[in-house]
Protein backbone atom coordinates (compact mmCIF):
# COMPACT_ATOMS: atom_id res chain seq x y z
CA UNK A 1 0.00 0.00 0.00
CA UNK A 2 2.81 2.63 0.34
CA UNK A 3 4.19 1.70 -3.19
CA UNK A 4 0.38 2.23 -4.35
CA UNK A 5 0.57 5.44 -2.50
CA UNK A 6 4.07 6.66 -3.44
CA UNK A 7 3.15 5.89 -7.52
CA UNK A 8 -0.01 8.06 -7.58
CA UNK A 9 1.50 10.94 -6.70
CA UNK A 10 4.57 10.65 -9.25
CA UNK A 11 4.58 12.31 -12.67
CA UNK A 12 6.79 12.03 -15.06
CA UNK A 13 9.27 10.64 -12.53
CA UNK A 14 9.18 13.15 -10.09
CA UNK A 15 7.15 13.71 -6.64
CA UNK A 16 4.21 16.14 -7.52
CA UNK A 17 1.54 17.08 -5.02
CA UNK A 18 -2.35 16.58 -6.81
CA UNK A 19 -5.29 18.37 -4.90
CA UNK A 20 -7.64 15.99 -6.39
CA UNK A 21 -11.53 15.29 -5.33
CA UNK A 22 -10.43 13.11 -2.40
CA UNK A 23 -7.88 15.69 -1.02
CA UNK A 24 -10.50 18.77 -1.00
CA UNK A 25 -12.67 16.36 0.54
CA UNK A 26 -10.98 15.42 3.20
CA UNK A 27 -9.64 19.59 3.58
CA UNK A 28 -13.09 20.17 3.76
CA UNK A 29 -14.77 17.59 5.79
CA UNK A 30 -11.74 18.56 8.40
CA UNK A 31 -13.07 22.02 7.67
CA UNK A 32 -16.42 21.22 9.51
CA UNK A 33 -15.09 19.81 12.33
CA UNK A 34 -12.72 22.45 13.24
CA UNK A 35 -15.28 24.92 13.21
CA UNK A 36 -17.05 23.43 15.77
CA UNK A 37 -13.97 22.54 17.99
CA UNK A 38 -13.03 25.99 17.94
CA UNK A 39 -16.61 27.67 18.84
CA UNK A 40 -17.20 24.95 21.35
CA UNK A 41 -15.45 27.35 24.06
CA UNK A 42 -16.93 30.39 23.39
CA UNK A 43 -20.79 28.85 22.88
CA UNK A 44 -20.21 27.43 26.22
CA UNK A 45 -20.04 31.05 27.64
CA UNK A 46 -23.23 31.60 25.84
CA UNK A 47 -24.69 28.55 27.09
CA UNK A 48 -23.86 29.32 30.57
CA UNK A 49 -25.80 32.68 30.31
CA UNK A 50 -28.55 31.33 29.52
CA UNK A 51 -28.72 27.77 31.76
CA UNK A 52 -27.03 29.66 34.75
CA UNK A 53 -24.68 26.82 35.54
CA UNK A 54 -21.87 27.19 37.73
CA UNK A 55 -17.90 27.73 36.05
CA UNK A 56 -16.99 24.34 37.16
CA UNK A 57 -19.75 22.85 35.15
CA UNK A 58 -17.80 24.36 32.20
CA UNK A 59 -14.96 22.21 33.12
CA UNK A 60 -17.46 18.98 32.99
CA UNK A 61 -18.12 20.20 29.11
CA UNK A 62 -14.89 20.10 28.56
CA UNK A 63 -13.75 16.59 30.02
CA UNK A 64 -16.67 15.19 28.54
CA UNK A 65 -15.41 16.34 24.87
CA UNK A 66 -12.07 14.91 25.90
CA UNK A 67 -13.61 11.49 27.17
CA UNK A 68 -15.56 11.30 23.32
CA UNK A 69 -12.07 12.24 21.85
CA UNK A 70 -10.28 9.35 24.14
CA UNK A 71 -13.08 6.72 23.05
CA UNK A 72 -12.30 7.53 19.31
CA UNK A 73 -9.06 6.92 19.60
CA UNK A 74 -9.52 3.73 21.55
CA UNK A 75 -12.11 2.66 18.63
CA UNK A 76 -10.89 3.85 15.33
CA UNK A 77 -9.20 0.81 14.33
CA UNK A 78 -12.09 -1.15 14.76
CA UNK A 79 -14.77 1.12 12.96
CA UNK A 80 -11.93 1.32 10.02
CA UNK A 81 -11.30 -2.17 9.75
CA UNK A 82 -15.56 -3.23 9.77
CA UNK A 83 -17.19 -0.51 7.11
CA UNK A 84 -13.82 0.91 5.97
CA UNK A 85 -12.65 4.46 5.64
CA UNK A 86 -15.98 5.62 3.44
CA UNK A 87 -17.94 4.65 5.50
CA UNK A 88 -16.42 5.90 8.94
CA UNK A 89 -16.26 9.06 7.32
CA UNK A 90 -20.31 9.15 6.35
CA UNK A 91 -20.78 8.23 9.46
CA UNK A 92 -18.75 10.34 12.11
CA UNK A 93 -19.87 13.46 10.12
CA UNK A 94 -23.87 12.40 10.76
CA UNK A 95 -23.20 11.48 14.12
CA UNK A 96 -21.33 15.17 14.42
CA UNK A 97 -24.10 17.01 13.87
CA UNK A 98 -26.30 14.96 15.74
CA UNK A 99 -23.60 15.95 18.48
CA UNK A 100 -23.86 19.21 17.38
CA UNK A 101 -28.02 19.23 17.49
CA UNK A 102 -27.86 18.04 21.01
CA UNK A 103 -25.53 20.81 22.36
CA UNK A 104 -27.17 23.86 20.56
CA UNK A 105 -31.10 22.88 20.55
CA UNK A 106 -31.84 21.46 23.64
CA UNK A 107 -32.12 23.49 27.08
CA UNK A 108 -30.85 21.13 29.57
CA UNK A 109 -27.39 20.63 31.49
CA UNK A 110 -27.12 16.81 31.00
CA UNK A 111 -28.58 16.33 27.23
CA UNK A 112 -25.87 19.09 26.24
CA UNK A 113 -22.95 17.56 28.20
CA UNK A 114 -23.94 14.47 26.02
CA UNK A 115 -23.80 16.58 23.09
CA UNK A 116 -20.13 17.68 23.54
CA UNK A 117 -19.62 13.83 24.38
CA UNK A 118 -20.94 13.16 21.08
CA UNK A 119 -19.00 15.85 19.23
CA UNK A 120 -15.78 14.71 21.17
CA UNK A 121 -16.21 11.01 19.97
CA UNK A 122 -17.79 11.68 16.21
CA UNK A 123 -15.90 14.58 15.56
CA UNK A 124 -12.32 13.31 16.33
CA UNK A 125 -13.29 10.27 14.40
CA UNK A 126 -13.93 11.92 11.86
CA UNK A 127 -10.45 13.69 11.74
CA UNK A 128 -8.54 10.74 12.54
CA UNK A 129 -10.22 9.55 9.34
CA UNK A 130 -9.38 12.66 6.95
CA UNK A 131 -5.98 12.41 8.46
CA UNK A 132 -5.89 8.39 7.57
CA UNK A 133 -7.35 8.99 4.23
CA UNK A 134 -4.99 11.85 3.24
CA UNK A 135 -1.68 10.03 4.60
CA UNK A 136 -1.82 6.89 2.16
CA UNK A 137 -3.38 9.09 -0.81
CA UNK A 138 -0.06 11.39 -0.52
CA UNK A 139 2.16 8.96 0.46
CA UNK A 140 6.12 10.81 0.37
CA UNK A 141 4.11 14.11 0.25
CA UNK A 142 1.49 13.48 3.25
CA UNK A 143 3.60 16.24 5.58
CA UNK A 144 2.91 18.99 2.65
CA UNK A 145 -1.30 17.23 2.90
CA UNK A 146 -1.23 17.00 6.63
CA UNK A 147 -0.40 20.91 6.68
CA UNK A 148 -2.79 22.38 4.31
CA UNK A 149 -5.24 20.67 5.73
CA UNK A 150 -4.58 22.39 8.69
CA UNK A 151 -4.75 25.46 7.44
CA UNK A 152 -8.59 25.60 7.09
CA UNK A 153 -8.69 24.88 10.69
CA UNK A 154 -6.58 27.96 11.65
CA UNK A 155 -9.09 29.82 9.80
CA UNK A 156 -11.87 28.30 11.69
CA UNK A 157 -10.07 29.26 14.95
CA UNK A 158 -10.37 32.53 13.86
CA UNK A 159 -14.15 32.64 12.18
CA UNK A 160 -15.85 30.61 14.67
CA UNK A 161 -15.36 32.72 17.86
CA UNK A 162 -16.38 35.64 15.26
CA UNK A 163 -19.61 34.36 13.89
CA UNK A 164 -20.77 32.78 17.18
CA UNK A 165 -20.33 37.12 18.26
CA UNK A 166 -21.52 38.50 15.49
CA UNK A 167 -24.71 36.62 14.69
CA UNK A 168 -26.23 37.55 18.52
CA UNK A 169 -26.39 41.05 17.48
CA UNK A 170 -28.41 40.45 14.04
CA UNK A 171 -31.79 38.83 14.17
CA UNK A 172 -30.69 35.55 14.54
CA UNK A 173 -28.99 33.92 17.97
CA UNK A 174 -26.02 32.27 18.55
CA UNK A 175 -26.71 28.79 17.82
CA UNK A 176 -27.02 29.53 13.58
CA UNK A 177 -23.71 30.12 13.81
CA UNK A 178 -23.59 26.56 15.08
CA UNK A 179 -25.46 25.07 12.22
CA UNK A 180 -22.74 26.30 9.96
CA UNK A 181 -20.89 23.36 9.53
CA UNK A 182 -23.81 21.05 9.48
CA UNK A 183 -25.34 22.94 6.18
CA UNK A 184 -21.03 22.69 4.94
CA UNK A 185 -21.70 18.67 5.48
CA UNK A 186 -24.84 18.78 3.53
CA UNK A 187 -23.27 20.33 0.24
CA UNK A 188 -20.05 18.33 0.36
CA UNK A 189 -22.28 14.91 0.85
CA UNK A 190 -23.73 16.33 -2.64
CA UNK A 191 -20.81 17.71 -4.65
CA UNK A 192 -18.79 14.52 -3.58
CA UNK A 193 -21.33 11.76 -3.66
CA UNK A 194 -19.59 9.89 -6.23
CA UNK A 195 -16.10 10.44 -5.08
CA UNK A 196 -14.13 7.15 -4.55
CA UNK A 197 -12.54 6.67 -0.84
CA UNK A 198 -9.95 3.99 -1.02
CA UNK A 199 -9.92 1.17 1.64
CA UNK A 200 -7.91 1.45 5.01
CA UNK A 201 -4.22 -0.54 3.88
CA UNK A 202 -3.70 -4.16 4.08
CA UNK A 203 -1.89 -5.26 7.20
CA UNK A 204 2.25 -4.60 6.70
CA UNK A 205 3.13 -8.10 4.83
CA UNK A 206 4.28 -10.73 7.12
CA UNK A 207 2.70 -9.88 10.10
CA UNK A 208 -0.40 -11.91 11.52
CA UNK A 209 -2.94 -11.12 14.68
CA UNK A 210 -1.54 -9.05 17.08
CA UNK A 211 1.60 -8.08 16.10
CA UNK A 212 0.24 -6.40 13.03
CA UNK A 213 -0.70 -4.04 15.62
CA UNK A 214 2.93 -3.20 17.12
CA UNK A 215 4.35 -0.06 16.67
CA UNK A 216 7.78 1.14 16.58
CA UNK A 217 9.29 2.89 19.31
CA UNK A 218 9.86 5.58 17.32
CA UNK A 219 6.15 5.61 16.68
CA UNK A 220 5.28 5.62 20.07
CA UNK A 221 7.72 8.26 20.73
CA UNK A 222 6.44 10.46 18.10
CA UNK A 223 2.55 9.65 18.80
CA UNK A 224 3.37 10.86 22.50
CA UNK A 225 4.68 13.99 21.07
CA UNK A 226 1.90 14.59 18.59
CA UNK A 227 -0.52 14.33 21.95
CA UNK A 228 1.98 16.97 24.23
CA UNK A 229 1.69 19.34 21.63
CA UNK A 230 -1.96 19.11 21.61
CA UNK A 231 -1.95 19.33 25.50
CA UNK A 232 -0.15 21.93 25.73
CA UNK A 233 -2.34 23.99 22.58
CA UNK A 234 -5.59 23.53 25.08
CA UNK A 235 -3.38 24.87 28.04
CA UNK A 236 -2.31 27.84 26.62
CA UNK A 237 -6.09 27.95 24.90
CA UNK A 238 -7.58 27.33 27.88
CA UNK A 239 -5.49 29.78 30.83
CA UNK A 240 -3.65 32.19 28.53
CA UNK A 241 -6.06 34.80 28.86
CA UNK A 242 -6.12 33.95 32.61
CA UNK A 243 -2.67 34.56 32.56
CA UNK A 244 -2.94 37.76 30.69
CA UNK A 245 -5.12 39.29 33.18
CA UNK A 246 -3.12 37.88 36.37
CA UNK A 247 0.42 38.65 35.56
CA UNK A 248 0.45 41.11 33.16
CA UNK A 249 -2.77 43.41 34.13
CA UNK A 250 -4.94 43.32 31.07
CA UNK A 251 -8.87 43.69 31.62
CA UNK A 252 -10.76 40.43 31.42
CA UNK A 253 -11.95 41.62 27.81
CA UNK A 254 -8.61 42.94 26.69
CA UNK A 255 -7.19 39.44 27.79
CA UNK A 256 -9.62 37.19 26.07
CA UNK A 257 -9.63 39.77 22.85
CA UNK A 258 -5.31 39.24 23.15
CA UNK A 259 -6.29 35.33 22.27
CA UNK A 260 -7.14 36.24 19.24
CA UNK A 261 -2.96 36.40 18.82
CA UNK A 262 -2.31 33.61 19.15
CA UNK A 263 -4.87 32.10 16.91
CA UNK A 264 -3.79 34.69 14.57
CA UNK A 265 -0.03 32.63 15.24
CA UNK A 266 -1.53 29.78 14.46
CA UNK A 267 -2.62 30.87 11.00
CA UNK A 268 0.27 32.22 10.04
CA UNK A 269 2.66 29.42 10.99
CA UNK A 270 0.20 26.90 8.99
CA UNK A 271 0.23 29.24 5.72
CA UNK A 272 4.22 29.38 6.40
CA UNK A 273 4.37 25.65 7.04
CA UNK A 274 2.69 24.45 3.82
CA UNK A 275 4.96 26.99 1.27
CA UNK A 276 7.98 24.91 3.02
CA UNK A 277 6.62 21.43 2.82
CA UNK A 278 5.84 21.95 -0.24
CA UNK A 279 9.73 22.77 -1.41
CA UNK A 280 11.00 20.75 1.44
CA UNK A 281 8.92 17.57 1.60
CA UNK A 282 10.91 15.22 3.38
CA UNK A 283 12.39 17.31 6.21
CA UNK A 284 9.38 17.23 8.76
CA UNK A 285 11.70 16.38 11.02
CA UNK A 286 14.08 19.26 11.22
CA UNK A 287 10.90 21.54 10.40
CA UNK A 288 9.30 19.73 13.90
CA UNK A 289 12.54 21.04 15.56
CA UNK A 290 12.03 24.37 14.60
CA UNK A 291 8.85 24.64 15.50
CA UNK A 292 9.29 23.44 18.89
CA UNK A 293 12.01 25.97 19.17
CA UNK A 294 9.76 28.78 18.31
CA UNK A 295 7.14 27.53 20.78
CA UNK A 296 9.23 27.44 23.41
CA UNK A 297 10.64 30.67 23.03
CA UNK A 298 6.91 32.07 22.95
CA UNK A 299 5.99 30.57 25.78
CA UNK A 300 8.84 31.56 27.69
CA UNK A 301 8.11 35.62 26.84
CA UNK A 302 4.68 34.98 27.96
CA UNK A 303 5.35 33.39 31.26
CA UNK A 304 7.87 35.62 32.45
CA UNK A 305 7.45 38.62 34.24
CA UNK A 306 7.43 41.85 31.46
CA UNK A 307 4.68 44.32 30.33
CA UNK A 308 2.14 43.32 28.20
CA UNK A 309 2.98 43.69 24.90
CA UNK A 310 6.41 41.16 25.20
CA UNK A 311 3.56 38.88 26.28
CA UNK A 312 1.13 39.47 23.49
CA UNK A 313 4.52 38.65 21.41
CA UNK A 314 5.04 35.48 23.46
CA UNK A 315 1.40 34.25 22.85
CA UNK A 316 1.80 35.47 18.27
CA UNK A 317 5.53 33.24 18.61
CA UNK A 318 3.27 30.30 20.64
CA UNK A 319 0.84 30.16 17.90
CA UNK A 320 3.19 30.78 14.95
CA UNK A 321 4.79 27.54 16.47
CA UNK A 322 2.93 25.21 17.83
CA UNK A 323 0.73 25.75 14.19
CA UNK A 324 2.72 22.88 12.45
CA UNK A 325 3.54 20.64 15.65
CA UNK A 326 0.57 18.23 15.07
CA UNK A 327 0.26 17.69 11.74
CA UNK A 328 4.38 17.54 11.05
CA UNK A 329 4.57 15.17 13.94
CA UNK A 330 1.71 13.36 12.37
CA UNK A 331 3.59 12.75 9.52
CA UNK A 332 6.57 11.60 10.91
CA UNK A 333 4.76 8.79 13.14
CA UNK A 334 2.66 7.41 9.99
CA UNK A 335 6.00 7.22 8.40
CA UNK A 336 7.33 5.21 11.22
CA UNK A 337 4.60 2.50 10.52
CA UNK A 338 3.78 2.00 6.69
CA UNK A 339 1.11 0.23 5.73
CA UNK A 340 -0.31 0.51 9.88
CA UNK A 341 -1.30 4.28 9.45
CA UNK A 342 -4.66 3.26 10.98
CA UNK A 343 -3.05 2.08 14.17
CA UNK A 344 -0.37 4.92 14.72
CA UNK A 345 -3.38 7.64 13.58
CA UNK A 346 -5.78 5.79 16.53
CA UNK A 347 -2.73 5.64 18.80
CA UNK A 348 -2.27 9.65 18.06
CA UNK A 349 -5.75 10.39 18.49
CA UNK A 350 -6.23 8.41 21.83
CA UNK A 351 -2.77 9.67 23.65
CA UNK A 352 -3.70 12.78 22.53
CA UNK A 353 -7.59 13.22 24.10
CA UNK A 354 -5.64 12.11 27.27
CA UNK A 355 -3.21 15.06 27.67
CA UNK A 356 -6.02 16.96 26.40
CA UNK A 357 -7.85 15.94 29.59
CA UNK A 358 -4.39 15.93 31.73
CA UNK A 359 -2.29 19.20 30.94
CA UNK A 360 -4.96 21.75 31.74
CA UNK A 361 -5.57 19.62 34.68
CA UNK A 362 -2.30 19.70 35.88
CA UNK A 363 -2.13 23.66 34.95
CA UNK A 364 -4.89 24.28 37.01
CA UNK A 365 -4.27 22.11 40.12
CA UNK A 366 -0.94 23.57 40.39
CA UNK A 367 -2.19 27.05 39.90
CA UNK A 368 -4.47 26.72 42.50
CA UNK A 369 -1.73 25.78 45.16
CA UNK A 370 0.93 27.93 43.82
CA UNK A 371 -0.63 30.48 41.66
CA UNK A 372 -0.92 30.77 37.84
CA UNK A 373 2.45 32.29 36.88
CA UNK A 374 4.14 28.95 38.58
CA UNK A 375 1.71 26.73 37.59
CA UNK A 376 1.70 28.00 33.60
CA UNK A 377 5.34 26.39 33.76
CA UNK A 378 3.94 23.26 32.88
CA UNK A 379 3.30 24.49 29.31
CA UNK A 380 7.33 25.41 28.86
CA UNK A 381 8.37 22.02 30.23
CA UNK A 382 6.21 19.79 28.50
CA UNK A 383 7.57 21.78 24.73
CA UNK A 384 11.37 21.22 26.02
CA UNK A 385 9.97 17.65 26.65
CA UNK A 386 8.60 17.20 23.59
CA UNK A 387 12.18 18.47 22.18
CA UNK A 388 13.77 15.20 23.70
CA UNK A 389 10.74 12.91 22.67
CA UNK A 390 11.79 13.95 18.85
CA UNK A 391 15.67 13.68 19.33
CA UNK A 392 15.27 9.88 20.41
CA UNK A 393 12.48 9.24 17.55
CA UNK A 394 14.64 10.69 15.22
CA UNK A 395 18.02 9.02 16.23
CA UNK A 396 15.96 5.78 15.90
CA UNK A 397 15.50 6.68 12.63
CA UNK A 398 18.20 8.45 11.28
CA UNK A 399 18.61 7.08 8.23
CA UNK A 400 15.55 8.71 6.82
CA UNK A 401 13.12 11.18 8.95
CA UNK A 402 15.76 14.29 8.59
Amino acid sequence: MVKRAEMTMTVSGRDAFVRDGLTMLSYSALGAYAFWLYAFGPALALLRAELGFSYTMISVYSAAWAAGSVLAGAAFRLLAATIGWRGVLGWSALVTTAGAALFTLTHTVAITVLGAAVMGFAGTTLQTTTQSVLADHHGPRRDQALVEMNIGAGMCAVVAPLALGILPTTTTTWRAAMALPAVGIVVLAVIFRHQSIPAPPSRPPGTKGRRSARLSVACWLLSTLVAVGIGVEFSVVYFGAELLTAAKGLSTSAAATAMTVLYAGILLGRIVGARLTRRKSGHAGILVGLSLAVTLAGLVALWLPDDAAFALLGLFLTGLGIANQFPLALALAFATAPGNTDAANALAQLLGGVLVLAAPFLLGSLADHIGLVAGFAVAPVLTALSGLLLYVALRLERNWLW
